[in-house]
């Protein structure tokens, strides 16, 4: 039985089954952790999320995480936040897939499995989070919107109350050798951020959806294959 981190799917259906049939080959026995932006940018967001439904009626175990595109989405209904801003930060693409002209006309299902989507999980010594956590606070894993869209935290651990666990996140899309290079100094610096920007083929050095094997310490990359008929 294997425990496998995937982050930011952002929509790309055909990239994220295809990793987890030839990359990963996910059993039913695995367990496997989203950490995440299921919505927004990717041309597939109703088919990521039937797909994670049709995954756990076939018995597979999946844990899913909010990330701040599901909040982004979610404040647009709800009137926290402009709609304008969602709609800039890929939402346009969210409502495109639904064939949808207006968020509430987004099925209520749908709706409801992002209010749904817990901020934080404690596996084992890893501490699952879709940004990272706030170490100014005086509880890091009190679940907080920090968990959704804090950035550049690192200098900020406080290792003495991380003690022998470890971070995995994503929300910051970094090239591909950097996970490499995280993934290898895990021990001493003890985060991985495991997002390549998987909707961003465009740009040099992401595109890809990364899966990170927490039992084994193993890295798996699907290149995006979205375009791909």
């Amino acid at each position: 039985m294997r425990k496998i981190a995937i982050s930011d799917i952002h929509g790309c259906a055909k990239t994220f089954k295809i990793l987890l049939k030839e990359g990963v080959r996910l059993r039913q026995e695995d367990q496997l952790y989203l950490l995440g932006d299921y919505v927004d940018r990717g041309p597939d967001v109703k088919g990521v999320i039937d797909f994670i439904w049709e995954l756990k009626e076939q018995n597979y175990q999946v844990h899913c995480l909010r990330g701040n595109h599901e909040a982004m989405m979610l404040e647009a209904i709800q009137g926290g936040n402009p709609l304008e801003l969602w709609l800039a930060n890929g939402g346009r693409a969210t409502l495109e897939s639904f064939g949808a002209d207006y968020v509430e006309q987004i099925p209520r299902a749908y709706l409801d499995f992002a209010q749904s989507l817990d901020y934080v999980l404690e596996v084992d010594e890893y501490i699952l989070v879709h940004a990272g956590l706030n170490f100014s606070s005086p509880n890091p894993l009190e679940p907080c919107e920090d968990m959704l869209w804090i950035r550049w935290w690192y200098d900020e651990i406080d290792y003495d109350w991380l003690q022998n666990r470890y971070i995995v996140h994503g929300h910051t899309p970094v090239p591909w050798q950097d996970i490499r290079q995280m993934h290898k100094k895990l021990d001493a610096r003890r985060f991985i951020d495991i997002d390549n920007g998987c909707f961003a083929f465009f740009r040099p050095n992401l595109g890809q959806l990364c899966a990170f094997d927490l039992t084994h310490r193993q890295l798996y990359f699907q290149p995006n294959i979205e375009a791909d008929t």
